[in-house]
């Protein structure tokens, strides 16, 4: 699981542990022993984060106008669409 140094925490580290799930979470600045963490998966999620915030910028889509799941899961695919085409 990759997230951003905000949810850097030993309990939450041992937890996804014994979950199965390898973190991949920097370390907070002020942190007393310094985490590794592997940067090309850092990365990665840095582009999933990049794609959301792109299609955020259709008011549409941040907002969620529609009711019916079925409409905005149509209007999330029409807005990568627009996008990620142009």
């Amino acid at each position: 699981m990759s997230a951003d140094e905000g949810y850097d925490a030993d309990w939450l580290r041992a937890d996804l542990r014994r979950s199965g799930i390898r973190p991949v979470i920097p370390g907070k600045r002020g942190r007393k022993r310094r985490i590794r963490r592997d940067k090309r998966r850092y990365r990665e999620r840095w582009r999933i984060q990049a794609t959301f915030n792109r299609l955020k910028d259709f008011r549409r889509i941040a907002t969620r106008y529609d009711k019916l799941a079925r409409n905005y899961a149509s209007a999330v695919a029409l807005a990568a669409v627009i996008a990620f085409w142009c």
